[in-house]
């Protein structure tokens, strides 16, 4: 690995806060992160309880303050009862039914809206103090109207279910959770870059790299497909493990035409194709944590460590969702579960860059 020269090192440092004021960024962001952990979670049990369609109307500045007394809350359960969830589904529904979903997508809605705030005030008073300038400002901007955009991809998503359909589509469920995944995991990286800036540290192992590199690359496609799993409900249809039902392939994965939409459409083959990763993702993950665990930086040593346990535990908490048949609470720890282990992914692909963080 070539050294910086001078001038480069220089510039590089430019950009960097003075020190005495990186860690009041780095507490602004992390608690903007658990912020969108907390709304991971939160969404989980959005969609588990079939909450996501119960506020079937939406604008930034609307829905902050909940219904209150008789008159509202008929004028909301009317507007819900034209909708195709309460048709064709919830048409059982009392008004204290209703009450009982509305309050998790209102929830869920008021979360999001607040993470803007705190992310946005504090921002502006960095940015005015002067503590926030140059790349760290950039990329905080970015990081701002991705989250602008999560909140209008959300919507996007729940009108798929207003109009014909009382589901969402599931290619929007997982872009929407893709999203927020990706917000949350370049806050992560800016942290990184911010806490560890000097590239002081000895080069990662090749084969390391590319075990990180592809075992990022599979977990993406996980989360897509673990998606795809609760768009489409197909985490109910097999309660048994490993096999599904008896069968290691089921029969029901071949049963669509044209065939590409038994990778994407069909409930049996995107719960095949989300045990398959899983599958896989195991003996990456332990040869990351085999290649790591001794390597001479602290950072990419932590980091294989994390991987290669949260890999066991989310593999182990997946397995235990379909044998219990999607209890909300377990779901919602494996969904949460996921966000973290795509986080440790991060943190071990910034510790292994060619121009590595510094050592703590």
């Amino acid at each position: 690995m070539a050294d910086l020269s001078t001038a480069e090192l220089v510039s590089s440092q430019e950009d960097i806060p003075p020190r005495g004021l990186v860690k009041s960024v780095f507490v602004w962001l992390m608690i903007v992160y658990c912020m969108i952990f907390a709304m991971v979670m939160v969404g989980g049990i959005t969609r588990l309880t079939g909450s996501g369609l119960s506020m079937v109307e939406w604008h930034p500045l609307m829905g902050a303050v909940p219904p209150s007394g008789a008159e509202q809350w008929n004028n909301v359960f009317q507007k819900y009862q034209k909708s195709p969830q309460y048709k064709k589904v919830n048409h059982w529904m009392t008004i204290d039914d209703f009450k009982r979903i509305f309050f998790w997508e209102y929830f869920h809605r008021l979360l999001g809206r607040l993470i803007g705030v705190v992310f946005f005030l504090p921002w502006l008073y960095f940015v005015i103090r002067k503590r926030i300038r140059g790349k760290l400002l950039i990329h905080t901007l970015y990081l701002f109207f991705l989250g602008g955009a999560q909140g209008l991809l959300g919507w996007y998503m729940v009108k798929s279910g207003l109009v014909d359909q009382p589901a969402v589509s599931h290619y929007r469920l997982a872009a929407h959770l893709m999203l927020a995944f990706f917000v949350a995991v370049a806050i992560l990286w800016v942290v990184f870059n911010q806490r560890h800036a000097l590239p002081t540290a000895p080069p990662a192992h090749k084969r390391l790299r590319l075990f990180l590199l592809l075992f990022t690359g599979l977990l993406v496609l996980q989360i897509v497909y673990g998606a795809f799993m609760a768009g489409t409900r197909a985490g109910y249809l097999y309660s048994t493990f490993p096999t599904m039902n008896g069968e290691w392939i089921p029969t029901a994965f071949f049963g669509m035409k044209p065939a590409w939409r038994n990778f994407l459409e069909n409930p049996t083959g995107i719960h095949f194709l989300h045990r398959l990763l899983g599958w896989l993702l195991i003996p990456l993950g332990l040869a990351i944590w085999a290649f790591g665990r001794k390597d001479s930086f602290s950072h990419r040593r932590r980091s294989t460590m994390l991987i290669g346990t949260f890999t066991l535990v989310q593999f182990l908490l997946g397995a235990l969702t379909v044998i219990f048949h999607m209890p909300i609470w377990l779901a919602t720890i494996h969904q949460g579960g996921a966000l973290l282990l795509l986080s440790v992914a991060a943190y071990g692909l910034h510790s292994s860059r060619k121009i590595p963080a510094l050592s703590a």
